[in-house]
Formats: structure tokens, C-alpha cells, sequence
């Protein structure tokens, strides 16, 4: 089942439970997938879908950082049950070690030394990783932090 006969789904047992904030949360979504194969003009692959709900995640984590920052807590609390709503969407996570040992090959088949190099590492790493869902962020954190040694 493709991942927006999924949310149909998840927005009917929404609507049934009277839960607003989970059906809010999973039409926008809905609105956000549909958009996006407006965009490429064709069905969303697998890979497409995914990339839309980590977008949408990440943005509901960026904008509770900023809330808590604010100290708005309604918001914060908003925020994080829009997040909760979008979780069973989420691609798994990818493993941590997994992503060690790829950064590790990258600086070793890149010849990288110094932090100079973290762009031709960072280019490699995230070419592994066509086609799951990253956060380059935390990528870039962790390249940085082997390069700075």
C-alpha cells in the first residue's frame, strides 16, 4: 500500500476518533503529497513520499526548537503532536554505526585530512545515502568532528 492510501486511512480513523489535531496534521501531509507529485508530474515513488514526510518532520522539529527558545509552550505543545501524528510516516532511521563506518570509507577513499576536505567526503557520504532519508546536519557534524582530529 503506498504511503497516501496510508494517510487516506490514517485521516478516516482520525476523522472517526474526533482527533483534530492528528486529522490537521495528516491534511497537511496529504496536501504536502499531493503538491509534490503535482510538481514532479508524475506518481511519487517511494523514496518521493518519504522525502516529503522527513521535510515536514524536520520542520516540526526546527519549529519547536524555536519555540522553546520563545518560550511558547502552547505552540511547543502543538508542535510536538503535529510531529507524533506525522511519526508512523517517518522512513526508519538510519543506524548510527551504519553511518560511521560509510564516513569512515569516505575519508579513507577520498584521502581527506584536514577539515578542508569535508566537502569531497561530504559529497560521497551522501551519495551512499541516495535514496533514504538523512539529516545531512548530523552527517555534516560527524564528518567534521573525524576531520578535526
Amino acid at each position: 500500500m503506498d504511503l497516501l492510501a496510508r494517510v487516506n486511512e490514517a485521516m478516516t480513523a482520525a476523522m472517526r476518533s474526533r482527533d483534530k489535531t492528528t486529522l490537521g496534521s495528516l491534511r497537511m501531509l496529504k496536501t504536502a503529497l499531493v503538491n509534490r507529485r503535482i510538481e514532479l508530474g508524475q506518481e511519487l515513488t517511494d523514496v518521493d513520499a518519504q522525502k516529503v514526510v522527513a521535510t515536514l518532520a524536520k520542520q516540526r522539529q526546527d519549529s519547536i526548537a524555536q519555540f522553546e527558545q520563545a518560550g511558547r509552550t502552547e505552540l511547543v505543545t502543538q508542535e510536538k503532536a503535529e510531529l507524533e501524528a506525522l511519526q508512523p510516516f517517518l522512513p526508519p532511521p538510519v543506524d548510527e554505526a551504519a553511518i560511521e563506518r560509510i564516513i569512515d570509507t569516505a575519508i579513507t577513499e577520498t584521502g581527506a585530512t584536514s577539515p578542508r576536505d569535508m566537502g569531497r567526503v561530504m559529497k560521497q557520504v551522501m551519495a551512499q545515502f541516495a535514496g533514504q532519508v538523512v539529516d545531512g546536519s548530523t552527517i555534516g557534524a560527524l564528518v567534521k568532528q573525524k576531520l578535526g582530529r
